[in-house]
């Protein structure tokens, strides 16, 4: 692999703090997607939710206390489908309970199937800086067989607007799709990287419990690339988008240096979020603990405990140092960066054990950064769970 250059944004230990809001609703449900998304044939009740979000923003405040806002991410579900006013709404909610900073990133997720002009002006009025887009593939037919109701035209379409109309734009594919061959995925990823103006987001297709895709892989009417041609798609990946430009930061991203995205830097460098919204999950430090959140799911469910209770959250989680460091290093060595040693110690009350640590060393799957940092090797990276569970031993 390439030399990467070094990130310019440098982990300073202030890895800030993230608002993520859900919006739970698609027009479809891919038949790949364990995501929280779900399917209304009737117009959804865009005022009930934002006085909702606003409401559990309020519980969130409480919890988390004052913060400096550095990153909104609004995902989904399909934020697109919101009115530009639903999202001026709620970005003043955010501005209202927490001290927002002028320019901070602000990222709205968008298909290109719910893409307009005027929306996405309205978004761009409303506060939005940064679109990231489900594009998924660059192919009519493996859109179709990923069960997106946009095709290739329609993506073209609305990554030229996207340019057009916002600061920043990254955009979402997907690979290691049946019968993808290394070479008819170094075209696409080539196209890709020319569409691309600075941030990618790279994604291995899996098969996850409960989806439709799940059931046919099962049956065997559905054969995905297997290990070793999942790991050759996922060494193209990494050796061509570094030698264009956009090196890999994290397993899945990819972004010229300085335009990684801060939202969700955030998430890997262990730093705060509030998780509002249908199914959010947060991490809020209050005094010395840090406190894991889950809202209810299912988006009326989750409506009807707002306005009942002030809050949907269903799970609420203290969790101690050992399991934070587990977390931390979890989350860290995602990143091409690593982890900040001298935290996870701090947290965990020891040090990475010295045999493991050697014989990960040895195998080249892992590699010191000095005495500060410790990161994967793109070997390791291809391993990744492995490490991970073995470093926390």
């Amino acid at each position: 692999m390439p030399n990467v250059t070094p990130l310019i944004q440098p982990d300073t230990g202030e890895p800030g703090f993230g608002v993520y809001l859900h919006w739970p609703f698609c027009a479809a449900k891919c038949p790949y997607c364990d995501f929280n998304s779900h399917v209304r044939h009737q117009p959804v009740d865009q005022p009930r939710f934002i006085s909702a979000f606003l409401q559990e923003m309020k519980t969130m405040r409480e919890v988390s206390g004052p913060r400096t806002v550095t990153s909104v991410f609004i995902g989904g579900g399909t934020p697109s489908l919101m009115e530009p006013a639903t999202v001026e709404a709620i970005l003043n909610g955010i501005a209202d309970y927490w001290h927002m900073p002028d320019g901070i990133e602000i990222t709205m997720e968008a298909n290109p199937s719910s893409v307009e002009a005027e929306r996405f002006r309205g978004y761009r009025a409303a506060g939005v800086n940064r679109v990231s887009m489900g594009v998924q593939a660059l192919n009519d037919r493996d859109l179709k067989f990923l069960g997106r109701l946009h095709d290739v035209a329609d993506a073209l379409r609305a990554i030229k607007l996207a340019r057009e109309i916002f600061p920043r734009m990254s955009f979402d594919l997907i690979y290691a799709r049946p019968g993808q061959t290394v070479e008819a995925w170094e075209a696409e990823l080539a196209q890709a990287i020319d569409l691309a103006v600075d941030h990618l987001s790279l994604y291995q297709l899996t098969i996850e419990e409960g989806t439709p895709f799940f059931a046919l892989h099962k049956a065997g009417k559905l054969i995905v690339p297997d290990g070793d041609q999942s790991a050759h798609l996922y060494e193209a990946t990494q050796e061509i988008t570094a030698r264009f430009g956009l090196p890999a930061y994290e397993v899945s991203n990819h972004a010229r240096p300085g335009a990684e995205s801060r939202h969700n830097l955030t998430y890997w460098r262990y730093g705060d979020y509030a998780g509002i919204g249908p199914g959010a999950h947060g991490r809020l430090t209050k005094g010395s603990a840090k406190i894991a959140t889950a809202t209810e799911r299912h988006p009326e469910t989750w409506l009807d405990l707002v306005e009942s209770k002030g809050h949907g959250i269903r799970d609420e989680e203290f969790l101690d140092h050992e399991e934070q460091a587990d977390e931390l290093l979890l989350m860290g060595l995602r990143l091409r960066e690593g982890v900040d040693l001298a935290r996870w110690q701090a947290l965990s009350g020891r040090s990475p054990d010295p045999k493991r640590e050697e014989a990960l060393l040895e195998y080249g799957f892992i590699e010191r950064l000095g005495n500060s940092r410790l990161r994967c090797t793109p070997a390791g990276m291809l391993i990744l769970d492995s490490v991970v569970a073995d470093l926390a031993c």
